[in-house]
């Protein structure tokens, strides 16, 4: 069982689109996280938008202080044989994944390692993949609602260095939800809400 952890957002989706035997099942974590997570406060879209490239999506809660046993369990309970992230250079996100790998016994694919930021997005874009923005901090949030294409990578990538941001977002910076991609059977759709703020960082609620 390939099991790919997925946000709804755009760099796991590539990771999983990037691996060559592709993934049986959609993992979704949600966390107990101080600032609520933009994928989290849209979760319904969220799963919608994995399930929508086929695929079957697993969600779960886990506890505070309990994440990393939860999470071991659950692999095992699913068979995990192989488990597909989407870290690219944060260090202890890639050691808590080769962690959970070797407790669940199953072999961990990190497609996009080591890779350059403003590469991995503009691949992301090549491959037809469209993310919409969900949520960023304050000095790129005129890009909250807009959607990441190929019409507009460029305009953001400037946004996002003169900000002193990753153009990636592998620091938080912003997220995004996938609305269509190379996986995907159709396109999300949507309607934006609101946008809400959460001590300067601003995330849109969308239906």
């Amino acid at each position: 069982m390939r099991v790919a952890f997925l946000s709804g957002g755009k760099d796991s989706y590539y990771a999983a689109y990037r691996s060559s035997s592709g993934f049986d099942i959609g993992l979704f974590l949600v966390y107990d996280f101080p600032r609520p997570s933009p994928h989290f406060l849209n979760l319904g879209k969220s799963i919608e938008t994995i399930l929508l490239t086929g695929k079957p999506a697993v969600v779960a809660k886990l506890d505070k202080g309990k994440e990393f046993e939860e999470t071991v369990s659950i692999l095992k309970r699913l068979g995990a044989s192989e488990i597909i992230a989407g870290d690219v250079y944060i260090e202890d996100h890639l050691k808590y994944m080769e962690s959970l790998a070797r407790e669940s016994g199953a072999a961990l694919i990190e497609s996009l390692w080591g890779l350059d930021s403003e590469e991995v997005l503009r691949k992301e874009i090549e491959n037809g993949i469209r993310g919409l923005v969900l949520g960023s901090i304050s000095s790129i949030d005129k890009w909250i609602g807009r959607e990441l294409n190929a019409g507009s990578v460029d305009s953001f990538i400037e946004d996002a260095k003169r900000a002193g941001a990753d153009p990636l977002g592998e620091n938080g910076e912003y997220h995004t939800i996938v609305t269509f991609g190379p996986m995907h059977r159709a396109p999300l759709s949507y309607s934006r809400v609101s946008i809400e703020d959460y001590d300067g960082y601003k995330i849109l609620r969308l239906i």
